[in-house]
């Protein structure tokens, strides 16, 4: 996932949308000043971005799994509460001292101290709640009103 602006490249340099252009015989190229996860900042010509690149609004269940597995929160538009979200608990080792549920701590005891928990969906629900194990309806696959949940 990417962060993009709409920006011009002149003389190798890019300027956004805010900033003042210098005037000279210069060839302006269309494009968008591009910031990716880890910081790092690029420029891309328009026609490539918009062939690569699309918004993260109105994504369809695939995209939102994709976003889920980059470590970002989303949610339906359509959803009718208030701030639920999904997001990705990855799979980790669970070692027994750190159980207070007695069957989890027994399956980890009879394993040698630790079992391996397997990662999963997990949902904050309208009622504030936690919801782990979410399981998409067929309306929620077919979808495409999903969108990344900003912090």
């Amino acid at each position: 996932m990417v962060s993009a602006t709409p920006a011009i490249r002149k003389g190798g340099k890019v300027y956004l949308p805010c900033d003042e252009i210098p005037k000279s015989m210069e060839t302006i190229e269309e494009g968008y000043k591009v910031v990716y996860e880890d910081g790092y900042e690029s420029w891309s010509p328009k026609d490539v971005f918009e062939k690569a690149y699309r918004p993260c609004d109105g994504m369809t269940f695939g995209l939102a799994i994709k976003a889920l597995k980059h470590g970002s929160k989303v949610a339906r538009k359509g959803w009718n509460g208030k701030g639920m979200f999904l997001w990705l608990k990855p799979a980790a080792t669970v070692k027994s001292e750190w159980c207070k549920d007695p069957m989890l701590k027994g399956l980890a005891d009879a394993n040698g101290g630790s079992i391996e928990a397997l990662g999963t969906i997990c949902m904050y629900t309208a009622q504030h709640q936690i919801l782990s194990g979410w399981l998409a309806s067929q309306t929620d696959i077919l979808s495409e009103d999903w969108v990344v949940v900003e912090d």
